[in-house]
């Protein structure tokens, strides 16, 4: 019997926001999504669908007017308790005023972690993310892609099971928000971790996703769900971007977020 826990189970949620004068906001509508552990599965739609919200509920940030949640078989405040997922957001928010180091073991020393535990897990996740070299500068000393990848290390310091991103590369300039993507990649595959991730980028959904989820306008409801089926890690790479099935994913996932068939994968404004 195979007794394995998804990473994410959403079923029938619900999320509902009180507003002035008693009008209220649906924000999102009977959602189910399930993630399998080790699954990249980013979450596309236009501004207000509830991308965001969504995240915010699995993470223990919000919580459910209505429905289920769980994360590895548990209810969410517990899995944000026992520290099995890692957040990342658009903006880094790393502390200005602690070097690359400090920001990285931040989350171990709250919990109590030995400084010698502590700096044997940064120097290993330094590794991971290219910035060995970096250790003790601060945030203001590194480039926008840089912060990016101390904030994802971060999120990393407890070896969660599950990272939860909402558009960490979405205030990056082009040739850097790839980089970060391929960066993502190889970090994902090497620690086995599973990803919902929030995008507005359908090339980004795509090049990263074993499954694209395309989302309403608000109320957000899944709409459709797109398998990505581009091969492993060791074939994301840069030369992916120009490959035809790549083009026919971003197309495939362009008609069903926008209802427009496309006749040609190339020369299409995907963004």
């Amino acid at each position: 019997m195979n007794d394995i826990k998804p990473a994410v189970e959403v079923r029938a949620v619900s999320r509902t926001f009180g507003g002035r004068k008693g009008a209220s906001v649906t924000a999102l509508e009977s959602v189910d999504l399930s993630v399998a552990p080790g699954e990249f599965v980013s979450l596309i739609g236009p501004s207000g669908c509830g991308k965001s919200t969504l995240l915010r509920l699995i993470a223990d940030l919000d919580t459910p007017t209505s429905g289920e949640l769980s994360v590895f078989g548990k209810p969410a405040r517990q899995a944000r308790v026992d520290q099995d997922y890692g957040i990342a957001f658009q903006q880094a928010g790393l502390l200005p005023w602690k070097t690359v180091t400090g920001n990285i073991e931040l989350p171990l020393a709250l919990h109590g972690a030995g400084r010698s535990e502590r700096r044997a897990r940064v120097s290993e996740l330094l590794e991971l993310i290219g910035l060995t070299d970096f250790a003790g500068h601060y945030p203001d000393q590194l480039s926008g892609g840089m912060q990016q990848r101390v904030a994802i290390a971060r999120a990393l310091a407890e070896s969660p099971k599950l990272l939860l991103m909402d558009e960490p590369f979405g205030a990056l300039d082009e040739m850097t928000r790839e980089r970060m993507q391929n960066e993502l990649v190889r970090i994902c595959a090497e620690t086995q971790a599973a990803v919902v991730f929030v995008t507005h980028s359908i090339p980004e959904a795509v090049f990263l996703s074993d499954r694209v989820v395309v989302m309403s306008p608000r109320p957000g409801r899944i709409t459709d769900v797109i398998d990505v089926s581009l091969g492993g890690p060791a074939e994301r790479d840069d030369s992916l971007r120009e490959d035809e099935a790549f083009f026919r994913g971003v197309a495939k996932v362009r008609e069903a977020l926008h209802g427009v068939p496309v006749a040609g994968a190339r020369g299409v404004d995907t963004r």
